[in-house]
């Protein structure tokens, strides 16, 4: 009976300071929600409202719109887009392990060295393709 005790003291205790750390994330996400909410139904309130016609149309200068303003978009973009993705992956990788390069010790450097090879690999692979190549 003394050991459920303990427990129960030490899981209801653990459960008190589990839920006093999330207490400031809950305060932020509800500022946050009310934020978001209160800028939408300003805008709705205070923006120009119009129902013309010519609302909708592509503005190009002061030109009347050669096309639709819903055009496909070339599988370039989507290829650069791609890229500068996994790059700056690399980016968000590396310069952790390298601030603390000298005390992750020598397996952090292999799997270092793997990532920036399947890297390497990426960017030969879109090289040969030729997706770097602006047509």
């Amino acid at each position: 009976m003394k050991v459920w005790g303990v427990l129960e003291h030490l899981v209801s205790g653990s459960l008190d300071a589990l839920f006093a750390n999330y207490l400031a994330v809950l305060i932020a996400a509800a500022f946050g929600f009310i934020l978001v909410l209160s800028a939408l139904i300003g805008s709705r309130l205070l923006a120009p409202f119009s129902e013309e016609r010519n609302k909708g149309t592509t503005y190009e200068c002061g030109m009347l719109p050669i096309r639709r303003a819903a055009t496909n978009v070339g599988v370039r973009f989507y290829l650069y887009a791609i890229l500068f993705i996994i790059f700056d992956v690399e980016a968000v990788f590396i310069f952790p392990w390298a601030i603390s390069f000298i005390s992750v010790g020598l397996v952090a450097y292999y799997e270092m060295v793997v990532f920036v090879g399947i890297l390497a690999a990426g960017l030969a692979y879109a090289w040969k393709k030729g997706a770097l190549q602006w047509q």
